[in-house]
C-alpha cells in the first residue's frame, strides 16, 4: 500500500540566508566661496574688495544655487565653509526645510567672517564649539587659535549615533603653516576623544583643511592610523577639490575615526564639479562619501 502525504512542503523563509542591507550614512563637505549677506560690515565692499556686497536679488539667487547643490548631495550631514552670518544660514535653511531642516553656524562675530556651518537631515542632539576652549601651540612654541570655529554636532541617523566636526584650517594666503599644523594636531585629539567617548558611533571630520595628502597637517591627522581619509582609495585625479590654472589639489577632506562598528564604503567618495573648475558658483569642488554600520 502506498501512502500519499497531503502535508505542504516545508519551504525556507524568503529571506533565509540573505543578509539584511546594512545602514549607510552619507556626509559632504563644501566650501561655498565667501557666501556674504547684503550688509557691508567692513566698510570696504567695492568691486575687488574682499567683502563682496550682493544685491538682494543676487543674494537670493546665490542662496538658491547653494541650497540646490546641498540638496543634491543626498547627504545626512553637510559641513559648509565660508558662510558669513546667520542671515546667510537662514536663507539656506528656508530653502532646505524638507531635505535638511536642521542647521547651526559656528559664528566668529568679526566683520566679514567666513564661518563654518553644519546642515543635518536629522535633529541635532548637541552642538559643541571648541575654538575658545582650545588654545593651540605652533612648532616654534608660539600660541594661536583655530582660524575659524571648530564645530561639533551629534545626531542620530536611523538610531545610530553620528558625530561631525566641521573645520576650516588656515589658508595659504599670507601663509602660517605652523598654525595649520597646530590646528590639525588639536583637531585629531578632539575627534579621537569624541570617538573614545562614543564607541560604535560614526565620528567624522569634514572641511576645507587647506592642505594636500602627504603634507604635515594631514600626516598629523593620520598619525597612528586612527583617522582614515575618504577618497584615499580613488585615483589621484578623482580626489581633486580645487583647481586654478594647471594646479589641481585635494584640499577639502572627509575623515573617519576608525571603529569596528562602522566602515567606509569602498570607492564611495565623489568629488562634485562642474567642468574643470569649481562647483555651484564656488572655486572648490564638493566632496561626499558613505559609511556602513555593522548590524
Amino acid at each position: 500500500m502506498v501512502w500519499w502525504s497531503c502535508a505542504p512542503p516545508v519551504e525556507a523563509p524568503p529571506d533565509a540566508g540573505v543578509e539584511p542591507p546594512r545602514l549607510r550614512a552619507r556626509a559632504a563637505t563644501f566650501n561655498t566661496l565667501r557666501f556674504f549677506d547684503t550688509v557691508c560690515d567692513t566698510g570696504a565692499c567695492a568691486a575687488g574688495d574682499y567683502e563682496a556686497q550682493p544685491t538682494q536679488e543676487r543674494f537670493d539667487a546665490r542662496a538658491a544655487q547653494l541650497a540646490n547643490a546641498i540638496d543634491g548631495f543626498g547627504a545626512d550631514l553637510v559641513s559648509l565653509q565660508e558662510v558669513e552670518t546667520q542671515a546667510c544660514l537662514d536663507a539656506l535653511q528656508v530653502r532646505l526645510q524638507r531635505a535638511m531642516p536642521h542647521a547651526v553656524l559656528g559664528e566668529l562675530g568679526t566683520p566679514a567672517s567666513v564661518d563654518v556651518a553644519i546642515f543635518s537631515r536629522t535633529s541635532l542632539e548637541s552642538v559643541i564649539t571648541h575654538r575658545a576652549q582650545t588654545p593651540l601651540t605652533r612648532p616654534d612654541g608660539t600660541t594661536t587659535s583655530f582660524s575659524r570655529e571648530l564645530l561639533e554636532v551629534h545626531t542620530l541617523v536611523e538610531g545610530r549615533r553620528v558625530i561631525l566636526f566641521a573645520a576650516h584650517f588656515r589658508s595659504k594666503v599670507n601663509d602660517d603653516a605652523g598654525r595649520r599644523l597646530a590646528e590639525a594636531q588639536a583637531t585629531r585629539r578632539l575627534v579621537l576623544a569624541a570617538a573614545e567617548a562614543h564607541p560604535g558611533a560614526l565620528v567624522l571630520l569634514g572641511g576645507d583643511l587647506n592642505d594636500t595628502p602627504g603634507s604635515a597637517p594631514l600626516e598629523a591627522l593620520e598619525e597612528g592610523g586612527r583617522l582614515v581619509r575618504a577618497a584615499a582609495d580613488l585615483p589621484v585625479d578623482e580626489q581633486v577639490t580645487w583647481a586654478s590654472g594647471t594646479l589641481r589639489e585635494a584640499i577639502d577632506h572627509l575623515y573617519q575615526a576608525v571603529d569596528d562598528a562602522v566602515a567606509p564604503v569602498p570607492r564611495s567618495a565623489r568629488s562634485w564639479k562642474e567642468g574643470a573648475r569649481g562647483f555651484a558658483g564656488s572655486d572648490h569642488f564638493a566632496l561626499t562619501a558613505e559609511w556602513e554600520f555593522e548590524p
